[in-house]
């Protein structure tokens, strides 16, 4: 058996991970051109399984499995493998694309604030929203421009302002299982038990802008990755949308949804953007 071997199975392992979790990403990984696919499962894979340490692990100690999973993933960096899958998928991604500790550290820092981290000042939401989701950004675009540092740094705050309205979004659309479950409101000086439709569209408004930045930067991605990208902003708007039309008292009483056959209502609205926006480049 070949490395190679290895090597396509901790990707897939990754992509089933982002497929079991995700139906609105994992489409949009699979609408990337193929050269993108992989290492943008594999991105997932790794934040993924972060993720879930610090919100799922109850019962065990998060705060040692988050810091051995740290160690790891630096030590799969340094060696250029791992015997944990995810990590050895994510260091093919990051070694080639290179996606460094400048970007990795931020994150790690946002998910050991998790482990203790109830509410947030507006630096610290801020910082928040940087290290767990606005990298995360980073990441997928160090893949997209393909080591083009002047791409990545003229498309840099688009990806970071879909990120930040990416995770806004699901900040929203959980904040009742965030707060029952975790104890969590990451807004800041939002009250749960107190949070109207005056806290509702000073957010909502806050991540319509995000969302502004970020279609800019879409329209400028290569021809490659912008279907993908462009399916989940579309999905995170209506997502949006669906939030504006719901009162806050909805919101605190249960997750809101877009059922699976408007995802692929918007799939096809999107691909035949996407097909205009070709044709007007010819």
């Amino acid at each position: 058996m070949s490395m190679q071997l290895f090597d396509k199975t901790a990707i897939e392992i990754s992509r089933k991970i982002a497929l079991n979790y995700s139906t609105s990403f994992s489409l949009g990984i699979k609408l990337l051109g193929p050269a993108y696919r992989d290492p943008v499962f594999s991105i997932y894979g790794f934040v993924r399984v972060a993720d879930e340490i610090v919100d799922t692990f109850l019962g065990h100690d998060k705060e040692r499995l988050l810091r051995e999973f740290k160690a790891q993933t630096y030590q799969a960096l340094t060696d250029g493998i791992s015997t944990n899958p995810v990590l050895h998928a994510f260091q093919i991604a990051a070694n080639k694309y290179q996606i460094g500790h400048d970007l990795i550290e931020p994150f790690f820092k946002s998910m050991e604030e998790d482990l203790d981290t109830a509410s947030h000042s507006n630096v610290s939401y801020s910082e928040y929203i940087y290290g767990s989701a606005e990298v995360v950004g980073l990441m997928c675009l160090k893949v997209f421009c393909n080591g083009s540092e002047e791409a990545y740094n003229s498309l840099k705050p688009s990806a970071q302002s879909l990120g930040a309205a990416f995770q806004k979004v699901n900040f929203l659309r959980d904040m009742k299982s965030d707060f029952e479950d975790r104890g969590r409101v990451y807004f800041p000086s939002v009250d749960f038990s107190n949070f109207d439709d005056s806290d509702k569209a000073k957010i909502i408004q806050e991540i319509k802008v995000d969302f502004e930045l970020a279609h800019k930067g879409i329209l400028r991605l290569p021809m490659g990755c912008r279907l993908g990208v462009y399916t989940a902003y579309v999905y995170y708007l209506k997502l949006l949308e669906k939030i504006e039309r719901c009162s806050a008292m909805e919101i605190r009483k249960g997750r809101i949804r877009i059922p699976n056959s408007q995802k692929l209502l918007l799939l096809a609205k999107s691909y035949v953007k996407e097909k205009r926006w070709q044709n007007a480049a010819l």
